[in-house]
């Protein structure tokens, strides 16, 4: 059985990587040492560029959000499909859809998940209650134990599956419950429930043999028991049915040892074949609770937007090379989510431009700008909402980060050839209809020579068709593009008032020369000076 909530025709996770982590981690933490030196590694599955994603953009606050700061397995879900964004415009149609109903029905999606990790749960007790009964007959008891368990799971998701009827519309949700009625039917069940009745056997195992060399037992098979045609009552008062019997004695340890054998050489069989069973509905389970928690991190994020009172909306992702990106209200939704409350958002109409370049005021939201349009680009090609009230943007092949660096003593060289070398890394691995944001990059050297390594950097991206947004106080890189092509190119400011006061907004305007550096000084030196005491003036 599959689930296919994230793709049409596909796993999100076909290796299982993430459940094995999990697991791993799991069994990990009920151990006295962990060796994370064998622990399975996200950066197996991610982007060369991920750590620096989630470093530029914020992303580990959207991450905790949709993990409710504490379930591990979200918060591995929501990292790998953040990070690795669709390319494929059917597909992010497909997972809007399937959002589109988890936010309509979002207690039937969250008591969907719950089963699947009720399910799981299960099996995991009895990993640890059997893990040292390693032969058959252990075997066969344990996975008795654990398909019983999840036939209860499995008649829930049959419930579910049947009270949801017509109450879906994605093809991901409307699919899923098909197959649950189809494959999941009454008879199923009976048929199910009654081979794990006859499994425990009550009565005693019937098995046959063949005698080999030495009159040693081979072809051991295990027989279905006889039914006995006889009432209830008839059996009561009847007796046994007559046979030939040997019992042993109460302290026969070797005749116990070697009853044992036999019984495990007739069942090995059948518990194999259960065992794989079980192995079976379990990866159905996990798969599942996969696919199902983005969309239940997705919930928890919403949760959190709207107890702020934040807007979002589902994206219109337009084809590569359309050159659009338009929005209304977009906010940077790590800063409201760590600030608890709403922030100011902004609005553009970048539509048929290459290059959009970000000047103004120090502290006036242009950082902020730059990383809201990037979380917004993973989150629609993640499939999810974005924090907007409308955005509509082209798809991108990958979103990448350039930002400027704090001095690190541990540097080899200076922050101007690490900027180089990290741009040269950028430029080996990007790929043409990129998206790269460049925020108060090559500002470590001076204004001439960083607006000239800029602009040759920038004119070969566009080249490349690579959009880019450049977040600049390099007065004389801006102003050059807003001479040269300005029609190709969009220029925001951020909004500075008469009085000093930053609203945080961008407005389109042409860059200046200045950045009120001033304001900054003022605001550090003079308005955070403590008042003069009159008698230090005097004697001072």
């Amino acid at each position: 059985m599959k689930a296919f909530l994230m793709y049409p025709d596909r796993d999100f996770d076909p290796d299982q990587l993430l459940v094995r982590r999990e697991r791993e981690l799991h069994h990990n933490r009920g151990m006295r040492r962990v060796d994370t030196e064998k622990e399975l590694s996200l950066a197996d599955v991610l982007p060369w560029n991920a750590v620096a994603l989630r470093q530029d953009l914020g992303l580990d606050h959207v991450i905790l959000a949709m993990a409710n700061d504490e379930d591990a397995v979200l918060a591995d879900v929501a990292t790998v499909a953040l990070l690795t964004s669709l390319t494929d415009r059917a597909v992010l149609h497909y997972r809007q859809d399937v959002l589109a109903d988890s936010l309509q029905q979002r207690e039937i999606v969250r008591a969907m998940y719950q089963i699947a990790v009720d399910a799981i749960m299960s099996e995991r007790k009895n990993f640890w209650g059997s893990s040292f009964m390693r032969y058959p007959a252990g075997t066969l008891h344990r996975a008795v134990d654990v398909l019983e368990a999840f036939v209860g799971q499995l008649r829930m998701l049959r419930g579910i599956a049947d009270r949801s009827e017509g109450r879906f519309t994605s093809q991901g949700f409307t699919r899923l419950f098909s197959m649950l009625r189809a494959e999941l039917s009454d008879d199923y069940f009976a048929l199910i429930e009654a081979h794990l009745k006859r499994l425990k056997f009550r009565h005693g195992t019937l098995i046959s043999a063949q005698l080999g060399n030495g009159n040693q037992g081979i072809h051991y098979v295990l027989r279905r028991p006889h039914d006995d045609p006889r009432n209830w009552l008839m059996r009561l008062l009847g007796g046994k049915p007559p046979g030939f019997t040997y019992q042993l004695a109460p302290r026969d340890e070797a005749g116990a040892h070697a009853l044992s054998r036999l019984n495990d050489q007739g069942v090995n069989l059948v518990a194999n074949a259960l065992a794989q069973s079980t192995d079976h509905i379990l990866s159905f389970f996990q798969m599942l609770r996969t696919e199902l928690g983005f969309y239940v991190g997705c919930l928890n994020l919403r949760d959190r937007l709207g107890a702020i009172g934040e807007p979002i909306c589902l994206p219109s992702p337009a084809p590569a090379r359309s050159r659009i990106l338009s929005f209304s209200g977009l906010y940077d939704i790590a800063l409201a989510l760590s600030k608890g409350e709403k922030v100011v958002g902004n609005d553009l109409n970048g539509n048929r431009k290459d290059l959009v370049v970000i000047t103004g005021a120090n502290t006036g939201g242009k950082s902020t700008f730059l990383r809201s349009v990037g979380q917004a680009q993973l989150m629609m090609q993640a499939g999810m909402f974005v924090p907007a009230q409308r955005f509509a943007v082209e798809v991108c092949t990958g979103v990448v980060t350039h930002y400027k660096r704090e001095e690190d003593a541990s540097m080899e060289s200076g922050k101007w050839d690490e900027e180089l070398s990290r741009m040269s890394a950028i430029i080996d691995r990007l790929d043409p209809d990129a998206m790269i944001l460049f925020n108060e990059s090559f500002a470590s050297t001076n204004e001439r020579e960083g607006s000239e390594i800029a602009g040759q950097i920038v004119h070969a991206l566009l080249a490349r068709r690579v959009k880019v947004l450049f977040v600049t106080h390099l007065y004389h890189f801006a102003r050059a593009f807003f001479c040269e092509d300005a029609d190709h190119s969009a220029f925001l400011r951020a909004e500075r008032r008469p009085d000093g006061t930053r609203p945080y907004k961008l407005v389109e305007g042409e860059p200046l020369e200045t950045s009120y550096g001033e304001d900054l000084y003022k605001s550090i030196f003079l308005h955070a000076r403590p008042p003069l005491n009159p008698e230090t003036a005097r004697t001072g």
